[in-house]
Parts: C-alpha cells; structure tokens; sequence
C-alpha cells in the first residue's frame, strides 16, 4: 500500500494509505487524546476529544475516523483545538457524578486524567438539569452507575461487536439517553454472561465489579475460620500493572509474599486446580473418543462461555465437558481431601480464589458445586485481580519491596502445562500434552510445544496426528468467535473433535477483571500477547511441563481419588449444565 505524505503541526511525515489521522499521528510519535475510540471496535467519532484542524476544513474534525490524504496539513494542538476539548469534558462534567474521592477509578480515570491535562477543574460552568440514575445492582458480579457515564459506548461495542452478546444499548433520545437493557430492565434479568468486558473497556467509574474485599478481611479476622486462597495463573501476568510494572511482567513471587502478609492461612496455587482439570478432561476426551461419545467435547474452564452456551446454545450442552473449572475443582479438593487431611471442619473453611474474571463471581453460585455437600460451596469468595490489588494496597504493603516467595505445599505446585492455562489455546496445549501421552504411551516423544493453537486470533484450528487418530481441534476466544464457531459446527462445515472457548478475548490474560488499560495504551499495544508472554515464559522455565507428571497430582489420586474419572472423582469435580432462556 502506497504512503501518503502530509503535515503534522509542521512536520513532515507519511503513514499508508488508508490510514487515519489518528493512526498517521502515531505512527509518527504525535500523540492525540482519545476517549471514545477502541481500536477496530468502536471508531464512531462520537466524544469529539480527538479533534483536529485540518487546513482548510470547514469546522475541526474528528481524527480517529477522519483519513489523510496527500498535502493534509493538520494541527493537533491549535488555540482552537485545545479550547474545543476544554469545552466538551465542561460539557460532560456538567451531566456527570463528581465524587470522584470515592469513585473505584479515582487516580485511574480516563477521564479524570483529561481533565487535568486540560486544566479543567471542578468548578461547573454549565450549571443546570443533569440526569439522575439508580444504580443497577442486579447481576451477580457488577454495578452500573450510569451517573457516572459518558456515553462513549466501548461497553456496548465490547458487548454487542466483541462478544456477539449486545444485552445493553443506547435507550432514550437527546440529553435523556442513557445506555441500558431493554426496556430498563436490570443486567441480571438478561442474558449477560458475566464476562466483563464492558467493565473492562470502560473509561470511567460507571461499570466496575462486585467488590467482596471488605468479606475477606471479615473472614481473616473470624478466629474460628481457616482462610485459605488460590490464585489464578493471568492474576500473576497482570497484578503487577497496578504498582507499575511493565504489562507482562510476572510478579508469581511478590503476590504470594502479599497474599502472606494479609494474613491467609495458606497460600495456593490455582495451577494445581488446572493439573486436576487436565486430568479429568484429558480422559473424559479419551473415553468420549472411545466409547462414541458425544463430539466434539468442548471445554468448561470459562464460566462466562458456559452461561453463553446455556443461554444461547442449550442443544449444544451435551458437547460441554463436565468437569468443573480449576477453580472449583480446587475448592471441591481443598474442602474434601485437605480439610480430612488437617483435621478441619469444611464449614470452619473460607475458600477464596483470585481471578482475573468476574464471571467467576457468578460461578460459585452456581447449583452442583459442593462436594463437601451439606450445602457447603466449593468456593466462598472470589475477588479480581483489581480487587486484589486494591486489598494490597489497603493493607499498606510496598509491593515492589516485598521478596519473591513460593506457593504453599501440597496443592501450590503446578505443572507448566498448568499455568498456560490463562492464554487462548493454553487449556487445549495443556490438555493434547497429557492425551498424547495417555493415547501414546510414548513418554520420551511426547511432544510439549503445541504452538498451533498459541496466539491471539480469534479462531484457531489444527490437526494434530495421535496413535492412529487424525484429532482435529478448533480454539476460540471471544464469544462473537465462538458463536462462528458453534455455527459451522451445527451446519456440518467443520468436524471437530475438541474445542476450546474461553469468553474472553485473548483468554484470561484479558478477563474482564484485569487491571484497566487505558485506550491510548490498548489501542496500540496488543496487552493480550504481552500477558500470555509471561505464562510462555513461567511454562518453559518449569522442570515439570505436563500434568500427568505433578507428583502433588499424582499423590492426591493414590491417596484420595483412586484414578481421573473415578466415582469419587466425578461426584467432586464434575458438574452439570441447565438449559437457560434467552432472558433469565
């Protein structure tokens, strides 16, 4: 594709045809603010932050969807400009909730930030009829405080282009529009899946998740509770960006010296949950293979794809594997097997987990999950990453001071395979490791490396020769993908025998509870490869790579399980599935 050539505040510089100003701007180091623009989901042009003058041009433009052409002259930081973006964040302060001191994205708002570079302070110069909102607390993992929106509408794109979901939109007309469910409904009386995403994408304090922090220290400070926590393996790819870090940093060692500090009991490691999970699924695959199960399996690790799939795709439930995700597989362990082990009540038990979902919110609530039984939940609490961070630094720890220190024994070692988990295509990776082995018995020659299914499309397939059996296998992340995906398996297009989806895109590496990214930072670094880099790495760098070969898995089956599959291990680690209506 040719180059243009044009001006930037003087400077000479070129950017490919096609490109917009935006996009040319950076490409030659010129920053623009942005606010309502995310990178191939939501280029509508509709805040007027980015505005521009163009020589030329009528009025000032909009330069994340205006493009360049030869001989453009543009200035991005004019007298004009700068007062028209002065004027606009007036104009949203003027219909939005400032309590920003007690605002979750206080320090990190986009908005917020914006107002300081410009120098736009709190005092209100457009005083007058602003609206009022009730705050929506009906879904199980999130708040919505359309007070505090600005009708940018990146959660909506993220809903209805990401996720192929759209249970929100703009209502009303003119100064009452407002983004929300149809007919006002309340989130959890649609079918939201809990994924996040909004969340994730938002600017400003309007969407943010369930905080249970205030549950946790309840439970620390119960001396007749033991507090236990298992951390995810994206928690350690991402909590770092809260204290500064590069994105992509593993921080493994300084968030389980935290998690000591705060007082748990033990400190886990959600990777052993993950062996387990491999274990079981690895030979329920094995079995459906053999015995003409129901093909082709598709994984049950995200609770946000599961729910999609109750709701949107009930026929396809049967398809489900069902185990249980790791992180209920370790509750269901850690409440049967180490409660008898230590000699604890499993009603003396808080288990918590750290994720970097808020779909797991959800997830605990779910009916079926309780191997201890008398109605004991597998997992009592489950916070974000974000929240995690926060409780950090409530507890006035210097994060960057602490030492790197190791996971509790015996259930905080994982395998490789294991912490792979929090990448797209991790879980089929770790998975096709063991089942190779299994279907083999080549220990030697089983491969490690499955890099088919690594990286951050949307869609991935392959085909993968095992004994005699050609597996064909299909990743996808993000719903709107797995929706193509299930499509083409309904008509007959595709023959698959294992598929993995994670809600997310990306995978957990980009859950909808990871620490926020500013869209000036996502819309020009790709954060899902970044993150998924360092569970690469921490899988290479680990002397164990498959989960068969966890020794604390190995033991766990001799002295409580028996084998993958067993009765005792189906009563505590599978689950069911219920068929959902579209709006429930």
């Amino acid at each position: 594709m040719a180059d243009i050539n044009l001006k930037i505040n003087g400077m000479e510089c070129t950017a490919p045809a096609g490109s917009t100003i935006l996009q040319a701007a950076k490409l030659n180091n010129i920053d623009i603010p942005t606010l309502c623009y995310l990178k191939d989901m939501n280029e509508i042009g509709a805040c007027r932050i980015c505005v521009v003058e163009v020589k030329g041009a009528r009025s000032l433009v909009a330069s994340c969807v205006y493009p360049i052409n030869e001989g453009m002259e543009v200035y991005t930081n004019s007298p004009k400009v700068l007062a028209a973006r002065k004027k606009t964040l007036q104009l949203i302060l003027s219909d939005h909730d400032k309590k920003c001191l007690s605002c979750v994205r206080s320090g990190d708002c986009e908005l917020q930030r914006l107002c300081k570079k410009y120098g736009v302070d709190d005092e209100n110069l457009y005083e007058g009829v602003a609206n009022t909102f009730e705050i929506d607390d009906t879904a199980a993992h999130m708040f919505r405080d359309n007070n505090k929106c600005i009708l940018c509408r990146r959660c909506v794109a993220a809903c209805t282009k990401a996720q192929g979901i759209g249970v929100i939109g703009a209502n009303e007309r003119g100064f009452k529009t407002n983004i929300g469910s149809a007919f006002e409904v309340g989130l959890g009386e649609t079918s939201c899946v809990c994924c996040g995403q909004c969340i994730a994408v938002c600017p400003t304090g309007a969407l943010y998740e369930k905080d249970y922090t205030d549950e946790v220290i309840k439970a620390l400070n119960d001396p007749e509770k033991h507090v236990f926590v298992q951390t995810a393996p994206a928690v350690r790819a991402g909590l770092g960006e809260m204290f500064g870090y590069p994105i992509g940093t593993n921080v493994e060692g300084k968030m389980a010296a935290a998690l000591r500090r705060i007082g748990f009991e033990k400190v886990f490691d959600t990777n052993f949950g993950a062996d387990l999970t491999i274990m079981e699924e690895g030979t329920e695959f094995i079995h459906r293979v053999q015995n003409g199960g129901v093909l082709p399996m598709i994984t049950s690790c995200s609770p946000g794809w599961i729910k999609f799939c109750e709701h949107y795709y009930p026929d396809m439930i049967p398809n489900l594997s069902t185990c249980k995700s790791p992180q209920q597989m370790f509750g269901a362990t850690l409440k049967t097997f180490y409660a008898q082990k230590m000699g604890y009540d499993p009603k003396s038990i808080v288990s918590i987990s750290v994720m970097p979902c808020t779909a797991k919110k959800f997830e605990i609530g779910r009916p079926d999950q309780s191997a201890a039984g008398e109605g004991i939940p597998d997992l009592d609490i489950s916070i974000t990453t974000r929240e995690l961070g926060r409780l950090i630094q409530r507890y006035g720890i210097d994060f960057a001071d602490l030492p790197d220190e190791g996971f509790d024994d015996p259930m905080g070692e994982g395998s490789g395979a294991a912490v792979i988990f929090g990448a797209t295509g991790g879980v089929m990776e770790a998975a096709l490791r063991t089942v190779v082995w299994k279907l083999t018995g080549e220990k030697d020659d089983s491969p490690i490396e499955f890099k088919e299914v690594r990286g951050t499309e949307g869609i991935k397939e392959a085909t993968y020769k095992v004994g005699d059996l050609d597996v064909n296998i299909c990743v996808a992340s993000g719903l709107a993908n797995a929706r193509k995906v299930l499509d083409s398996v309904k008509s007959g297009e595709k023959k698959y025998h294992f598929i993995e989806i994670m809600a997310c895109p990306g995978g957990c590496v980009n859950g909808g509870g990871q620490p926020q990214v500013h869209a000036n930072i996502r819309n020009f670094n790709d954060i899902r490869a970044l993150r998924a880099q360092a569970l690469y790495s921490s899988d290479e760098a680990n002397t164990i790579r498959f989960s068969h070969e966890n020794k604390s898995i190995q033991d766990l089956y001799k002295e409580w399980y028996g084998e993958p599959g067993s009765e005792k291990a189906h009563h505590a680690l599978h689950t069911s599935y219920v068929a959902r209506k579209i709006n429930e």
